[in-house]
């Protein structure tokens, strides 16, 4: 990722309802909400929604599909992570285990699902 992106990402999270809109969506990946269930769930009038909607997916943080009537939004977690991976890029000078616990922080709500092995018993 280049600098403007990154800046232009990291600007539109950088107003309170906007990181409130942003955050709402990723707990409701990846289903996404309409417009109006957001307005609502943030007690913020739907037309000042649609503006900071508008700077959250100029940002490319989220996208929205036509459902209907309704637009639904959901984050782009891909253009998230490019961001979080732009700002770590460089960490500390190539010495992961200072990195460590940077990378644990941002990781602990979504371990990988272990696959449990069927219970196959051998009959011999």
């Amino acid at each position: 990722m280049e600098t403007e992106p990154a800046i232009l990402a990291l600007a539109a999270l950088a107003q309170s309802t906007r990181l409130d809109v942003f955050r709402l969506l990723v707990r409701h990946e990846p289903e996404g909400l309409p417009a109006g269930e957001i307005a609502v769930a943030l007690a913020v009038p739907q037309n000042t929604m649609s503006a900071h909607l508008a700077v959250l997916s100029r940002a490319g943080l989220v996208t929205a599909r036509r459902t209907g009537r309704s637009i639904v939004y959901r984050t782009d977690l891909s253009r998230f992570q490019a961001v979080m991976a732009f700002l770590v890029n460089d960490c500390c000078d190539g010495r992961p285990e200072i990195c460590a616990p940077l990378i644990e922080s941002i990781s602990p709500c979504c371990p990988p699902k272990r696959r449990r092995k069927a219970n196959v018993r051998s009959h011999v």
